[in-house]
């Protein structure tokens, strides 16, 4: 068994929901070396987050933006705005959408079910990149 850690640079990205399966695994390229195993990432922000989910149908990342938005945005009770309006809405959307995913990896590829693939949420207005840590745990 053999355990890698990487560090893992998306690039900046507009708020919303976007599918970062692709721009995250070509990062590892010990996975195609991993027989079997598990693929930890973990965001390293408190303004975004990491979650699986359907990746086929954009209108399924459009209508979650939405949603969150209309949950979380604009709250007369929010008082952490020191970094504008958009502060406290994004991290209460990091918190209820989570910070850290585990993949199975099986015959060197993640071992989805249907449609799924890897979504960053970006809950902030104008974000930079956005850093992930890599555990990859395999045989």
């Amino acid at each position: 068994m053999e355990i890698k850690q990487f560090e893992i640079k998306l690039k900046a990205k507009e708020r919303g929901f976007h599918l970062v399966t692709e721009e995250v695994f070509r990062q590892i390229p010990e996975l195609t070396s991993a027989r079997v195993g598990l693929l930890h990432l973990f965001i390293q922000h408190s303004s975004a987050s990491l979650f699986i989910n359907e990746y086929a149908d954009p209108s399924v990342r459009s209508d979650l933006e939405e949603f969150y938005s209309e949950l979380c945005n604009n709250k007369v009770y929010y008082t952490h705005t020191a970094e504008g309006p958009d502060d406290m809405p994004s991290h209460v959307k990091a918190s209820i959408l989570g910070a850290g995913i585990s993949i199975p990896i099986t015959s060197c590829r993640p071992n989805f079910g249907t449609w799924q693939g890897i979504i960053l949420g970006e809950h902030r207005i104008h974000a930079g990149s956005r850093k992930i840590v890599a555990t990859l745990i395999y045989d």
